[in-house]
């Protein structure tokens, strides 16, 4: 594993030769994204896709924002086009939807089943497109900038030994007040180099986790807000052989959303009220692990939050009172825990026993 390049030819040969199910994965991390979602349209969506789609599908939480419909979304390292095709069904016709994966035989299982959901979903024509190219090179795959209201991955920004490029390219094609929103594996500590020199810990997303708090200070550098941290599951280890590489190493699947916001976004704190009108969310919002809006329940949020409602597809939805009060400076690393996907799991219990059938 000595290039970026190296790296990008194993993970083709092991998710599109070696793998035939997520049953063949060594750890628990395709399992934090099977249990059944809470959100009825989500649910719904997942439920509609052809089996043998799912079958081949490798991601490891349910990175489904709410209120696509309509929304322009590119979905990073597409895969089977499990999430595709439900995101295909959550921004309705109106809507449209990209899949964009480095390996050949995904990308050609998943073109296979455009004509079957189209039908699924009573639509006159296919809102789904799926192009072969690299979530760090964007641009050579024909997607353009300021062009995606949601950029959405599901594990497999831990594939990628270039994390920057894959974030500056996520900067890059979102429209302003879009979001990037992602589950991936994230790391207790900074991965060795050693272990970087693994196949099967690549491939399995273990050697190219990020330490989570990286992933702050990483957002910050190619111009996102904060991330937010939405939902978080404890991942195991089944093979014992990995389980001794990785050593004192632990594993999180983490979801995020990071926002794109203008240039010079008005940074003042605010009393922002819900206003009960995003579907699937009368009465509540769940907007990340911190922020509960109830409706028509004034609260108050700091500076940066208040340039997300006010900038992003969630504006109409809120009515948003700037405060007499200057933005709070920004959190050190060290005063993030909220954002600390171990935590979190440790919290609600969130952790997934379930054996691969290679690692039982």
């Amino acid at each position: 594993m000595e290039t970026g390049d190296d790296v990008r030819e194993n993970v083709k040969k092991y998710y599109g030769s070696r793998l035939d199910s997520s049953n063949d994965l060594q750890t628990s991390a395709a399992s934090c994204s099977l249990s059944c979602s809470s959100v009825r349209s989500v649910a719904d969506a997942l439920s509609l896709v052809h089996p043998e789609v799912t079958k081949r599908f490798f991601g490891c939480g349910l990175p489904f924002p709410a209120k696509l419909d309509g929304c322009r979304v590119l979905d990073l390292g597409s895969g089977s086009g499990r999430d595709c095709y439900a995101f295909s069904k959550l921004v309705g016709p109106s809507g449209h939807v990209t899949g964009i994966d480095m390996t050949e035989e995904l990308i050609t299982m998943s073109r296979q089943y455009i004509e079957y959901h189209q039908k699924k979903f009573g639509y006159k024509e296919p809102n789904v497109t799926f192009v072969q190219g690299y979530m760090e090179k964007l641009g050579e795959a024909g997607i353009q900038s300021d062009s995606m209201d949601v950029v959405l991955s599901n594990c497999v920004i831990c594939l990628c030994p270039d994390k920057r490029a894959v974030l500056q390219e996520a900067h890059r094609v979102l429209k302003e007040g879009g979001e990037l929103y992602f589950s991936d594996m994230y790391a207790s500590k900074v991965i060795p180099d050693h272990m970087k020199q693994d196949a099967v810990l690549w491939g399995e997303g273990m050697a190219g986790s990020l330490f989570w708090q990286d992933l702050i200070s990483l957002a910050h550098s190619v111009g996102f807000s904060t991330p937010l941290l939405v939902s978080a599951s404890q991942i195991v280890v089944h093979n014992c052989e990995l389980k001794a590489k990785a050593g004192d190493i632990h594993y999180a699947s983490g979801t995020y959303r990071l926002f794109k916001l203008p240039k010079t976004p008005v940074m003042s704190e605010a009393a922002v009220t819900y206003k009960g009108t995003v579907a699937d969310f009368p009465a509540q919002l769940d907007f990340d692990s911190s922020h509960c809006f109830k409706k028509d329940v004034p609260l108050e949020v700091n500076g940066e939050m208040a340039a997300i409602l006010q900038s992003s597809r969630f504006s109409p939805d809120f009515k948003i009172q700037i405060m007499d009060k200057p933005a709070s400076s920004s959190q050190s690393a060290s005063q993030c825990c909220h954002l600390n996907p171990f935590l979190l799991a440790d919290k609600v219990g969130s952790s997934v026993r379930q054996c691969s059938k290679t690692g039982k």
